[in-house]
């Protein structure tokens, strides 16, 4: 597919904008696939090239955390294992289950989310007891949350958050960080995936991942400098805006 120069300037910033939002508190996806879409590529297409350019922005998000030292590899490389795995179950899970199963029911959890986060206004803002291990947690979330991704995928960060702060007890900041560790692992497996399909558009994809490290970087900046309150409001606002758009998919499409 050829496209007009606009078309790329405008999604370098779109990118750039998803990124920034990204890294922060996830729900970058529902950014750059809309517009992806918008500009007449068909949705098997903005899917694929889609995760060529979150992977660009994960990477670098993930890569500024950790020369921070942000992000706790000793804990989190049993996730990163079975996370791929699990994303490796999503992408073929795709054939076998109806996506409806799954798109009734994701809308319900993140209310819960929104709604668990609110009422408990101290959450992420300090370190709490565990209430599982780290292992049995990143095997379990691992399978679960790395299928979702790479069957699904809105809101995989948030998920991977929330879970984090509440069962591990961790800090906010390194849930955040800790996730981009994560969704690069589902994000970098889904992507082989769909170059094995040859469904991605190449420029465009890289064009828009150089947008995308330019906001990861910006918004992991952001992270590391700004306090637990900032990162918690961007988190409610991206939840509330996954679960309006998958609401919003599941009644008029």
């Amino acid at each position: 597919m050829e496209f007009e120069l606009w078309v790329y300037v405008f999604l370098f910033f779109i990118a750039v904008f998803s990124g920034f939002v990204d890294a922060i508190a996830g729900g970058g996806g529902l950014i750059t696939i809309p517009a992806l879409i918008s500009v007449g590529i068909p949705e098997h297409i903005a899917l694929a090239t889609n995760k060529l350019q979150a992977t660009f922005g994960s990477f670098t998000a993930a890569a500024n955390f950790g020369l921070k030292g942000m992000i706790d590899y000793k804990s989190i490389i049993i996730g990163i294992i079975f996370t791929a795995i699990g994303a490796i179950l999503g992408t073929i899970g795709v054939l076998l289950i109806d996506p409806k199963l799954i798109k009734y029911l994701i809308p319900f959890c993140l209310i819960a989310i929104f709604l668990y986060t609110i009422f408990r206004p101290k959450i992420g803002e300090e370190d709490r007891a565990k209430k599982m291990s780290s292992k049995a947690f990143y095997i379990i979330f691992g399978i679960l949350i790395g299928f979702y991704d790479g069957f699904l995928g809105p809101g995989t960060g948030s998920f991977w958050m929330f879970a984090m702060i509440v069962l591990l007890g961790v800090h906010m900041k390194q849930a955040v960080a800790n996730t981009k560790a994560l969704n690069f692992a589902s994000n970098l497996i889904s992507l082989i995936v769909f170059i094995v399909g040859g469904q991605i558009l190449w420029i465009l994809g890289l064009i828009m991942g150089v947008g995308q490290m330019l906001g990861a970087y910006l918004g992991s900046k952001m992270v590391i400098k700004k306090e637990v309150k900032f990162i918690k409001t961007m988190f409610l606002i991206v939840v509330a805006l996954t679960i309006l758009k998958l609401v919003y998919d599941l009644l008029f499409k």
